[in-house]
Formats: C-alpha cells, structure tokens, sequence
C-alpha cells in the first residue's frame, strides 16, 4: 500500500543495505558478472526496463519512482517488483512534471523510473566460457554510438538468444537511460561487452572458434547463402560509416542482406533482426 508523506506517498520505510553488491553474475540464467566498478548511479525509464531492471539481482536500486495518476496496475507491478528485491528501495509518487525534470528530455517514462548503480564491466574473456556451445552467436558493433540503436540491437539479441553484444568502449554509448529503454529490459539478461579494440577481439573470436561474418551492404554474398552453421559472431558496422576497414578486413566473410533499390540501406537495428533470426532458422 503507498502512503502519503509530505505530499508523496511513499511505501513504508525499510532499513536500506547495499544490494548484493559482491554478486559477480552476467546478465540471465545464473552466470557470472564482474563485481560493479564504482560509477555514477543513473536513472532508468520505461516499465520494462525497470521491471527487469529491479528483477537483476546484481543492480544497486536507490530510487524508484511512480507518477502520481492513479494507475493502480502500475502501482501493483511495481510495488510487487519491489517486493521482491531485499531491502528494495521504496516506491514514491510523484508527478509526472517532477519525473520528466530527473531523466533525459524526451524521455518517454511510462510513468515510471528507477535511480539504479551500473552494471560490472565485461571484456570478451568473461562470456566466452558461457558461450562455448555449437549454435552461439555474438553480435559485434563496430563504432555505433546511438543508444536507441544499440539498445534495439539489445532487444533483438535478447530475442534471438545471442550470447553478448560487443560495442568499441570508445565510441560506444553508456548503459543509460536512453539505451535501457530502447533494450526493454534486455540490458539486465545479455551481457554488454565493451572492447579497445575490435579486430583484436574477433581475433579472440576466430581463436574461441568463432566464424566472424561482416554484414557489407556491397558484398557479394548474400547472408541467407552463408554457412551460418557453428559458433557465429555478426559484425556490423556504424550506419554513416559501415565497417572500417581493418574490422572488415578482420572478417573471415563479408554478406549482405538483400533489399529493394527503393531504399539506400536498413536501419542498423533492423539488420542486425534480420541477421539474427537468419542465423537461428532452423536451430532448435
């Protein structure tokens, strides 16, 4: 039940103790992530985001906030999201003008946000042992830097069962509110990786036995007539820039999805949908 204190309702106030901030898990099914690195706390939007965001046993949630309109299936979401969250942090109504002055302009919230401590670092290492099957694929983004992209990509990865996604650390966007909204809550299940350098870790890939297909929108084949067969890393590239060229030399095969020439190209997220559901027809 919310209370009201001061103007907001509140949930009763419970002891607060840190979130088991030694838990070293990666995102979905019980694997192992990294302890959090010390970082800023940001704020997370959207009610699959932050559902699955509260459901992460590894995130540090400090706030979460609920508008203050009455949505009382909102309210029994996430009260129950809370509920199961030791020591979860109480839920406080606001409204909806008090929201949207915390989070990024635009932000589409759906009523709901959560202050939350980022997740741990990954490099390639760590997901390797956990995607050492036959039929894993790894989707690698070479210099795409919008959040909503990469959160999409995310999403479909999520979809499609891939075993990470790697973004370039430099050009890549931060785990924030923009990206964990477009993610719909993927961010808490696929583990984020984030590399120096990307031709080094498809060499790590190739090494892991990984066949790395650079998705080239003037190669000659066709993705559909690839050997999608085995352990298979997606690389693809920035929509300005496509893949550089030492990325795209690093590939053991360049393929392209067949479009109409009514258009240029695809969104890069709608490539990267297409090349993961390719890559799982037919697959159990």
């Amino acid at each position: 039940m919310l209370l009201t204190i001061m103007g907001k309702r509140k949930h009763p106030s419970k002891p607060k103790k840190a979130r088991n901030s030694k838990a070293e898990s990666l995102a979905g099914g019980g694997r192992r992530r990294r302890s959090e690195k010390a970082g800023e706390p940001y704020w997370i939007y959207g009610v699959h985001a932050v559902l699955a965001a509260l459901a992460n046993p590894v995130r540090t949630c400090l706030r979460v906030l609920i508008t203050a309109s009455g949505d009382k299936d909102l309210e029994t979401k996430v009260s129950k999201a809370c509920q199961s969250v030791p020591d979860g942090p109480e839920i406080e109504s606001l409204d909806r003008g008090e929201i949207e002055r915390l989070l990024d302009s635009g932000a589409v919230h759906q009523g709901v946000a959560l202050l939350a401590g980022p997740l741990g670092k990954l490099a390639i290492e760590d997901v390797l042992p956990t995607a050492g099957t036959d039929e894993a694929v790894i989707v690698v983004l070479d210099q795409v830097s919008d959040p909503r992209n990469v959160g999409a990509v995310m999403r479909s990865a999520a979809a499609f069962g891939a075993a990470a996604v790697v973004v370039q650390d430099r050009h890549g966007p931060p785990v924030a509110g923009a990206l964990c909204k477009a993610a719909s809550g993927a961010v808490e299940w696929v583990p984020l990786v984030r590399t120096v350098n990307v031709a080094r870790t498809l060499k790590t890939l190739k090494d892991a036995g990984f066949w790395c297909l650079g998705l080239d929108g003037s190669a000659k084949e066709i993705l559909a007539g690839a050997d999608l067969t085995g352990k298979v890393a997606l690389v693809l590239g920035s929509e300005g820039g496509g893949l550089r060229r030492l990325v795209r030399d690093s590939c053991d095969l360049l393929v392209r999805v067949p479009i109409s020439d009514r258009v240029e190209s695809l969104n890069l997220s709608n490539v990267a949908a297409v090349s993961l559901y390719e890559f799982r027809r037919g697959r159990p």
